[in-house]
């Protein structure tokens, strides 16, 4: 028998199946809470399928779908993403990590829904915590980035709660794919001076680095702003509605220039928040860095003073899936 992580996001479902205390195999698949919900199941039995999972296998979940604006509130969306797992699963043994760092039933989870809202980011802390026992987990998705301080193995974030988590700098809300250019500067380079930027969602940071190269554009599962493919001149394309141009109107060096300063800009929004959370504990001089941004926030830790290391070393493919890795790791050593 294996464990089955979970970790059921708005727009993807991440999941690792855990064998003999390894990670086996990991799979995800895109899946829009708030216009898909009535699919879910089939997600997570599609899921399970493609991990191998078996009959006997136990499965843990942690969940950030709450958020989602399908729902009123956090305590409606826990209901329906653990509905949903019951229907995928009606007979499978499962638990919910809390944020406490404890596993509770899906009752339990019910009745204290906030308890039971984005742990995801507590898993992973609580694996790498046991093999870097002092260090910032800086942790990049494609639409947050987590800032975990770790002490002698012990997780010690300020914040366990989104909004806490925000206002401690342990939560920014950037990530290497879903963020808009606009919620990341104001202005951008233009034909010598600068431009206002358009708010109109034209362009995301994962168009910023497809276009720079620094990141695969097969890595995108979600859709782009337009709708095109995440392909390099697509993103050019989407670069130049930043500034309400179009292709016509502006040249490969000049999309290189929006791309740079957005980047740059996205960098040190992260590096200054690894620095606030990092200036509470001075004796920490290392940032175990993972995620699909890994080399963004592997530069970030750099410009803020840590020296990082690549979770993709030790977890290699399972390092953009991290939580669902981490959850189910946990939940295999509960059961021993």
């Amino acid at each position: 028998m294996g464990v089955i992580g979970w970790d059921i996001g708005g727009v993807h479902v991440k999941a690792a199946r855990v064998t003999d205390g390894e990670v086996a195999r990991v799979a995800l698949r895109a899946c829009s809470i708030e216009r898909e919900l009535d699919a879910l199941p089939g997600v997570l039995r599609a899921l399970a399928a493609e991990l191998g999972a078996a009959p006997g296998d136990r499965h843990a979940i942690t969940m950030t779908a709450e958020l989602s604006q399908r729902f009123r509130t956090k305590g409606e969306g826990v209901d329906a993403i653990l509905e949903a797992h019951e229907q995928a699963f009606p007979d499978a043994d499962s638990a919910v990590l809390d944020t406490a760092g404890n596993f509770i039933t899906h009752a339990e989870a019910r009745y204290a829904p906030l308890d039971a809202s984005a742990s995801n980011w507590l898993a992973t802390a609580l694996v790498v915590g046991r093999r870097h026992p002092d260090c910032l987990l800086v942790d990049m998705g494609s639409t947050t980035t987590d800032i975990i301080p770790i002490v002698a193995g012990e997780v010690v974030a300020i914040g366990r709660t989104d909004p806490d988590r925000l206002a401690s700098g342990e939560l920014v809300y950037t990530g290497a794919i879903r963020t808009a250019v606009e919620a990341v500067v104001t202005s951008v380079p233009w034909k010598g001076g600068i431009a206002s930027v358009s708010a109109e969602h034209f362009a995301t940071t994962g168009d910023v680095h497809v276009w720079l190269g620094a990141l695969d554009p097969a890595s995108i599962e979600v859709p782009t702003a337009d709708g095109r493919p995440a392909t390099r001149p697509f993103a050019g394309e989407r670069l130049a509605r930043v500034v309400c141009a179009d292709p016509t109107m502006i040249d490969g060096v000049g999309l290189t220039r929006i791309a740079t300063h957005v980047a740059a800009a996205q960098r040190r929004q992260v590096a200054q928040a690894i620095a606030q959370v990092a200036g509470h504990h001075p004796g920490l001089r290392t940032a175990v860095v993972g995620g699909i941004g890994d080399g963004i926030a592997a530069t970030a830790a750099r410009e803020a003073g840590l020296v990082p290391l690549l979770l993709r070393d030790e977890w290699q493919d399972a390092t953009a899936l991290a939580p669902a890795a981490a959850v189910a790791l946990l939940l295999a050593a509960h059961h021993g």
